[in-house]
Parts: C-alpha cells; sequence; structure tokens
C-alpha cells in the first residue's frame, strides 16, 4: 500500500454499487442507534399516515449506504488509503426525496479532491444515490440524495 492517498485518484468515478434494499428493520434500528423517536421511523401506519409508502428512514441513514459505495475506494490498494490513519472530519446531506423502506437505492461514489498539506491528505467524496431500476441499474430520474464527506489522513508516524 502507498504510505498516502494518491492525489492522481481526484476526479475519480466508481461504478455504481449493486442495489441496497432498504429494510424497516434497518431503518426502526438506525433510529433507535441515533435517537430519532419520531414515530415514522418505527410505525408503519403513523408513516403511512403522513403519506409515505413506508418507514421513513432518519435523514442521516443515507451515510450506511453511501460507506458501501466509499469502501470501493478505501479499499482499492492502490489509492493509498490506510484506514488506521482516517479521521472522518465532516458529513453533509441532501435529499432530493426520502428514503423509505422497499427502496433498493444504488449508488455512484466521485472522489472529488486530494489534496495533500503538511503531510495530511484531505479527502472529499460525493456520494449520488438513485433508486435502482428494474435492471438494477442508477434510475438518473430517480435521485435519492448526495452525502459529501471530508476525510483527513494522519501522516505515518516516525520512528
Amino acid at each position: 500500500m502507498a504510505s498516502t492517498p494518491d492525489p492522481a485518484y481526484a476526479g475519480r468515478e466508481y461504478p455504481a454499487t449493486g442495489p441496497y434494499a432498504v429494510g424497516r428493520e434497518k431503518i426502526r434500528e438506525f433510529a433507535s442507534a441515533v435517537g430519532a423517536s419520531h414515530p415514522a421511523h418505527h410505525d408503519t401506519v403513523a408513516a403511512r399516515g403522513l403519506g409515505y409508502p413506508d418507514l421513513v428512514a432518519p435523514p442521516t441513514f443515507a451515510v450506511v449506504i453511501a460507506q458501501r459505495a466509499e469502501s470501493q475506494y478505501v479499499a482499492d490498494p492502490a489509492a493509498g488509503i490506510d484506514f488506521s490513519r482516517v479521521v472522518h472530519a465532516d458529513e453533509g446531506f441532501t435529499h432530493h426525496r426520502p428514503i423509505v423502506a422497499g427502496d433498493e437505492l444504488v449508488t455512484v461514489l466521485h472522489v472529488d479532491s486530494v489534496t495533500q498539506r503538511a503531510g495530511i491528505s484531505m479527502i472529499s467524496t460525493r456520494c449520488e444515490l438513485y433508486a435502482a431500476g428494474p435492471d438494477g441499474e442508477a434510475d438518473t430520474d430517480d435521485h435519492v440524495a448526495t452525502v459529501t464527506s471530508s476525510l483527513v489522513v494522519r501522516p505515518e508516524e516516525s520512528a
């Protein structure tokens, strides 16, 4: 593995992930873990009463799906990411529609930038989440969310 992240990865787009099936129990578990107590996250009757087809995921649930796509980059040996030195600096969410139980979502990962200063690497990624079409590919007419992430990779410690 390279000792620092490769700046040549800036601008890279990874292939879409396989579909992620959003399940009711995953939504409930995530909502409980983050303290999201709104009934629409836990009770299908409450969610449907609000006009949703099923349980609604908390907004930050999108990170579960995005991290699957980001793992393509982190696990790519040529990218030079030593995950033991990664500090998660920031996460941002833009939702184009709610994520609901029953969705099947695919994600396209973009490495927007890789910069290095004083031995520290700063990486910005963007995950575009789309509904999966009948063929399992991204339905670009159903853009569900954008998740942006900033990572800092600390330098290796000197011996």
